[in-house]
């Protein structure tokens, strides 16, 4: 039986959506924003942060232009990517929705892999506050014995904690794509400003 606590969606904490949406936007979607994507691009958020079947082994990124949302990121099941983006596109004021979500291959190392960083991340006193989270906001995506972590995170300390927990497993490479609150509060603020320009 796996634990309960990765069955989580993605990344909702104390800055709820704030940080959730900072951790949806690509860098390159920073340009000019109006504001009418800046609110549908909440909406797209909520509707991926509201789709039960994302666990923490799932990645989500969006990016909106003119009303065309372009999802990027990984998923583990084909579904997954198809229900997704039926969401988004449900989302008022989405002319077109760019689905650019990969779906992770299918792999017992890479599944092992994933429950076995999951439990080692989760299960340290560091990050017990996270674990009883329903939507745990640290997330493990494995492609090929690859593992990449992608959230959000309070500080630097558990940053460098938790790729140092992940290192010690037979991954082929780690690599950190975590952010602390004070990041993503700092990306959410670029696209807001940008909003308003």
């Amino acid at each position: 039986m796996r634990p309960r606590f990765f069955r989580g969606t993605i990344m909702f904490r104390n800055v709820a959506i704030a940080v959730f949406l900072a951790s949806l936007v690509p860098v390159a979607a920073f340009a000019q924003v109006d504001r009418r994507d800046a609110a549908i691009f909440k909406d797209v958020a909520k509707q991926v942060g509201g789709y039960t079947r994302f666990t923490v082994f799932d990645d989500i990124q969006a990016s909106v232009t003119q009303g065309v949302v372009t999802l990027y990121g990984k998923v583990t099941m084909p579904y997954k990517r198809d229900d997704i983006a039926r969401r988004v596109g449900g989302v008022a004021g989405v002319t077109q929705v760019v689905n650019r979500i990969s779906v992770l291959p299918v792999s017992q190392f890479d599944d092992d892999l994933r429950y076995e960083i999951a439990r080692a991340i989760y299960g340290n006193p560091a990050f017990w506050h996270y674990a009883s989270m329903i939507n745990p906001p640290i997330h493990i995506v494995v492609e090929n014995g690859h593992v990449t972590l992608t959230g959000v995170v309070n500080n630097d300390v558990e940053k460098m904690l938790a790729r140092s927990i992940a290192t010690g497993f037979n991954a082929f490479s780690v690599q950190s794509q975590l952010k602390t609150d004070a990041e993503a509060r700092a990306e959410l603020e670029k696209v807001e400003k940008g909003s308003t320009e």
